[in-house]
């Protein structure tokens, strides 16, 4: 069901902050929610531990193409990576690679890594396009790099790294490949086993429409025996059951269909002709997140002029792409994101709101209501107007 099938002018470009959950999550959510209330957690936790967890195995493996038995559940992906990190086995004489592309929640774990272990931290550079420099890597890996974590498609902008491409070139080393698909998963194949990775995270309420507060991680075998001695896989926060069963609810009814090139391009070309945007989209290959910003609007304002008149949006600051968006000279932005459930007359809205709103709201040039008082005044003071383009102080 498209975003302007119940007959008003909504359109929701904003899955990649937060997409709406499928009708069957929802009522899931809210029956298992009123389940627990009336009968408490533990009937809920033990049909969580012999039926829901058992059945949401399968449809999580054949969604990362991974084993069924290599997944766990955690809060979000954020809590997946930073459980995993705090418990790897690093020492002084590793270094951890990580890319510009990294979200500041991944960073920071990442931060911590180094602090706790006194790894050392490099950062891939870029080519000239925006694309990661993987000749730079295969002439770089050896035997000291023991961590390589890869965002597949970032949080501020809609650059799809080629997280395959990066297998092929670690696979033959003894590091540890980590893959956030966060904000791929849903809207783009992910394939584990393509990947190569041996860590792979992502949400449940991004593209893939479930609750919020429940991710996954896709753990191979051997990262599991590496984090078996310092605590194995056990969540810092595990999901709340009713999330659990809801998710289970959104895999199980999410259609086939994931890339949507054609909307892509369709929100690429409404964002070009808007006057005054600029694209924030390095790389040569993008997904359905679109971030832009204008030369004078605040994305605050066009973010929030855009919803009074029926389209959602975000916005994406720079920190959350510390290593990327600040060096741009980035600020903040906003960030448009599609789904299979738009369709291409929610893109045309999209763009003929977004013109609206960059012509009523730009800023108009001050209009002096009393140049005859302002000149008379300044005449008074013996000296020219500011605006008359009299040169000060010369001969």
């Amino acid at each position: 069901m498209n975003a302007t099938s119940h007959g008003d002018r909504r359109v929701h470009l904003g899955t990649a902050g937060l997409g709406r959950m499928t009708a069957a999550a929802r009522t899931v959510l809210t029956e298992w929610t009123r389940h627990e209330d009336r009968y408490g957690p533990h009937e809920l936790e033990a049909h969580l531990d012999d039926v829901l967890h058992p059945e949401l195995t399968v449809p999580l493996a054949a969604l990362l193409d991974a084993p069924a038995g290599d997944t766990v559940l955690y809060a979000g992906a954020a809590d997946a990576y930073a459980t995993v990190l705090s418990r790897l086995p690093l020492g002084p004489a590793d270094r951890v690679w990580t890319t510009p592309y990294e979200g500041v929640a991944n960073l920071t774990a990442l931060f911590a890594l180094r602090d706790r272990t006194r790894c050392g931290l490099d950062v891939v550079p870029l080519r000239p396009d925006g694309d990661l420099d993987l000749e730079w890597m295969a002439a770089h890996i050896d035997d000291d790099v023991a961590l390589v974590p890869v965002a597949h498609v970032p949080a501020g902008c809609g650059i799809v790294n080629p997280v395959e491409d990066v297998g092929r070139i670690l696979v033959p080393n003894r590091c540890l490949y980590a893959v956030d698909a966060s904000y791929a998963v849903g809207q783009l194949p992910v394939d584990a086993a393509r990947i190569g990775c041996q860590l792979l995270t992502g949400d449940g309420w991004r593209f893939l429409r479930g609750p919020q507060n429940v991710g996954f991680a896709y753990v191979a075998p051997e990262l599991r025996a590496a984090l078996a001695p310092s605590g194995g896989l056990v969540p810092h926060l595990p999901p709340h059951g009713a999330a659990v069963a809801a998710l289970h609810a959104a895999l199980t009814d999410r259609p086939e269909r994931t890339a949507v090139p054609e909307l892509a391009a369709g929100l690429r070309a409404a964002v070009e002709e808007a006057p005054g945007t600029e694209l924030i989209a390095p790389g040569r290959v993008q997904c359905g997140i679109l971030t832009f910003r204008h030369g004078h609007l605040p994305a605050a304002q066009v973010r929030r002029q855009l919803a009074v008149r029926g389209v959602v949006v975000a916005k994406t600051v720079g920190q959350e792409t510390l290593l990327h968006l600040p060096q741009c000279g980035v600020t903040t932005a906003v960030r448009a994101s599609v789904h299979h459930d738009n369709s291409p007359q929610d893109i045309a809205r999209f763009g003929e709101v977004l013109c609206d709103v960059l012509e009523r709201e730009r800023p108009r040039p001050a209009v002096d209501q009393f140049p005859a008082a302002r000149a008379a005044a300044a005449s008074a003071r013996g000296r020219a107007p500011a605006d008359a383009g009299v040169r000060r102080g010369g001969r």
